[in-house]
This record gives structure tokens, sequence and C-alpha cells, in this order.
């Protein structure tokens, strides 16, 4: 299958401030991408502050060491479920990278969302793009420095209220602007609120596009993902060239009028012109701009679109190709075993050890006594106490609660007592049953007899 060439072309700076200022745009795709942002953006503040029955209804809790999604508990045993979420979304980037290339990137990534926002506030403090780039320059004044100063603290603003939604995910966000309010925050939380803040106020505000480049591993494998068939921003360069303006527009030239709009509002710098690069993030600006200007100049729009490098050849482009089967079939795969690991999850986990101080008590010929510890861990809101037996060969008898009190002794190890009135000789299979409601879980483990 043939792959397409990748690029790597740097814009020069906007300005002599070395800064890129991007011109804010409209259009059907920016329109597109603000449909699918601002959702996003209203779920990751607005969740955090969702309850149900009194707890979170999305907590990742390290002091309870559980996991709470939309309000249904796990426990840290079950990471490997979010680790299989987690393969089963990069099969979904994969297949997206290679059915329209960077779409994640423009649309719906969190370091774009960011991005534009930030923008946003820097357009309307310190005003457009074509403002900010003219007074780069110049000296500075009372005004210039009052509008510079409002945008940063905006962009602080902005930051800190990230940094606190998104720990608000790991610590009950009531309790963390509660102890926020009455100055009882702890260093360390406090010190990890410094540090996601400033990462959002840098990564989003001060170096934007070098992270799209430079630090994002999308940009680098996009020239292994893609291939002649995928749907990328792309510039029609047959219908597009020789450019001229439409003053020196003649019978031999192509439709690009050369005005730069898809430059001037690309928030990574680049010319799309110049073919397809690392940097591009596919967000559909330079569609817009330059749709805008094929309907002033009364010609065609389209100049610049999703399309493949095959359609552009005149190529016809299957829908269905081998590399995208692939990654459809692992992503089927990935999603149904996530699908079976939430439906086999249990509302109890239960850790069984061995009492090292004292594994076998003899109290007569055939009278062995094996001491243990156990902890059960609970999961469900619901469960308030568990029941605890045991069944295997011989004459049991437990000694130990016989009924584990979650709100009193949940996480903590309990020492039991199985004694073995008619022990045989050797190591015979023995089996906790633990009973809370509808929720029971066996654990197996060992009773010794000869371990004299």
């Amino acid at each position: 299958m043939q792959k397409i060439d990748v690029v790597e072309v740097h814009a020069a700076p906007a300005t002599s401030d070395n800064k890129l200022h991007v011109r804010l745009t409209e259009g059907w795709f920016q329109n597109l991408r603000r449909f699918i942002s601002w959702p996003l953006l209203a779920l990751f503040f607005g969740l955090v502050w969702v309850q149900h029955d009194g707890q979170p209804w999305l907590l990742f809790s390290f002091a309870q060491h559980k996991i709470i999604l939309f309000g249904a508990a796990y426990s840290w045993f079950d990471l490997t479920i979010l680790g299989g979420l987690m393969i089963t979304g990069a099969f979904l980037l994969l297949v997206m990278a290679v059915a329209w290339g960077r779409v994640w990137c423009g649309f719906a990534c969190p370091q774009s969302i960011w991005t534009w926002l930030f923008i946003r506030i820097e357009d309307i403090t310190e005003g457009r793009a074509r403002t900010r780039a003219r007074e780069a320059g110049q000296p500075w004044t009372g005004n210039r420095l009052a509008r510079r100063i409002a945008k940063h603290l905006l962009w602080l603003g902005l930051a800190a209220c990230t940094a606190v939604t998104f720990t608000g995910y790991f610590i009950p966000v009531r309790e963390l602007v509660t102890s926020a309010i009455h100055w009882q925050m702890s260093p360390a939380v406090l010190a990890w609120l410094a540090i996601m803040a400033s990462l959002t106020y840098t990564n989003a505000g001060l170096v934007r596009e070098k992270i799209c480049l430079h630090a994002c591993p999308y940009a680098r494998i996009q020239a292994v993902m893609f291939d002649e068939h995928t749907r990328t921003v792309s510039y029609d360069q047959p219908r597009g060239e020789p450019r001229a303006h439409k003053r020196n527009a003649g019978s031999d030239t192509g439709d690009c009028v050369d005005c730069g709009l898809c430059v001037q509002v690309c928030p990574v710098g680049i010319d799309i012109r110049d073919g397809l690069q690392a940097a591009c993030i596919d967000c559909g600006a330079c569609i817009d701009a330059c749709n805008q200007v094929m309907a002033k100049t009364h010609r065609p729009t389209g100049l610049i679109r999703f399309t493949s490098e095959a359609l552009l050849q005149g190529k016809s482009s299957p829908l269905l190709r081998k590399r995208l089967v692939g990654y459809s079939a692992a992503l089927l795969a990935a999603g149904s075993a996530v699908v079976y690991g939430f439906a086999t999850t249990s509302d109890l986990h239960i850790a069984i050890s061995r009492d090292r101080n004292a594994l076998v008590t003899r109290l007569g010929e055939n009278h062995i006594c094996n001491n243990y510890r156990i902890k059960v861990e609970g999961y469900n809101p619901a469960l308030a106490a568990v029941d605890v037996s045991v069944t295997g060969n011989g004459e049991l008898e437990l000694f130990g609660p016989k009924q584990i009190n979650l709100a009193q002794d949940e996480g903590e190890w309990l020492g039991y007592r199985v004694c073995n009135y008619a022990a045989t000789p050797g190591v015979t299979p023995l089996l906790f049953h633990f009973q809370a409601q509808d929720a029971a879980v066996e654990k197996e483990t060992t009773f010794l007899a000869n371990t004299f």
C-alpha cells in the first residue's frame, strides 16, 4: 500500500516577537469544532460536581482505593479494565488516523481545545491578530500593558480552574474547594495544583503549536499511518497553481489568489499549500478561510478540502482497505474485552494470607488449626456487612468474625483460625465463602496438616 509523503515545513514567525498571531475565522468546520468541543468542556467542568447518593459520580480515589465510574464503584484491581479502555481508545485513534487523518487533534484533543480558548481570550483582550502583530514591535503604552496583564490574568484564571477541576477527579472537588477556601490544603495537593495550572498555562498559552509538532506522538506516526486514500486537509494544487492575485489573474492562472489567509488562521502556523505537514492538526480553519475567499471571488469552494491524494489525482478511493479493516477488527476486539471486563467485575475483593507468626497449631492427634489473615473491601455503597464461612475436608470450625462490618473493618486485616477436628495428613483444599446481599465471592486456599 502506497504511503504519502509528510514534509516538515516550519512557517516563519508572524511578527518580530517570534510568535504566531492566529487569526480567528468562521465557517462550517469551525462550527463543527465548537459543536464537539463545547460539550466536552461542559462534561469536563461539570461531571466533577455531579453526585449520586452522596458520592461523586466520577472519582479515582487514592485514599479509598476505589474507582467510581458513573455511580458504580470498582477496585484498584480493575485498573486492567481501564488499561483496556485506553488500548481501545488508542485503536480508535489509529482507525481515525488511517481514515481521516488527525481529526482528533483538530476537533477533540484537549491541547487544541484549550489552545483555542486561550487564543479567544487573547483576541478579546489584546485585539485581533492584525492588531497584535502590528503592536508587536512598537513601544509599550499603558493601555497595551493593561490589556496584556488582563490577558495573562484570564489565562491564569482558566488554568487554575482547569487544575482544580482535573484534581477534583482524584480528590472530591467539594472537599478540595472547601480546604482551599479555609486555607487547609496540604502542601502536596497545593504543589500538584500549581504544577497542573502551570502546565495548562504554558501548553495552551505560551508554546501552543510546539506541543502539536514536537511533543505529540501523533505528529510523528502519521507518516506511517497515512496512505494515498487517507482523507485529510489538502490543497488542490493542480486547480490552485499558478497562484496570482485577482488583479493579476490571467487565463493561465489557478484559483489561488495568494491571499495568505490559510496561513494566518492556522493554529500551528503552516502553509497547507506546501503539502501535508507533520504539524497539521486537520482543524479545517484553512478550509473555512479559503472557502470564504472563493465565495467572494465567485469561484468554486473546495480549493482546500478534506480529501485524499488518490482523489486529487482522479483515482477511486475504496471505503474498505486492509489496514483500516485490520485496525477496526482490533478496535472491536479490544472494545469487546473491555465490555466483558466491566460485566464480570465483583463488588467484593478478598485477600487471604497465612499468619506467618503461627502457621499451624496442633491441639491433638487429629485436631489441627491453621491461622489466616483476611482483608475484605467492598465496592458497592449498598453493601453493609459480609458473612464469612468455610468448607473443606474434615470437621471444620471457623474462629473469628462471622460477619464483617464494612463501615468499620473494610480494608483491615482480620485474624481467623480454622480448626479441623478430623484432619488427615497432607495439604487439603480449603474454601472461604463471603456473602453480602447479592454479592458472593469464594476464595480458595489450603489447609496444612503435615508441617511438623
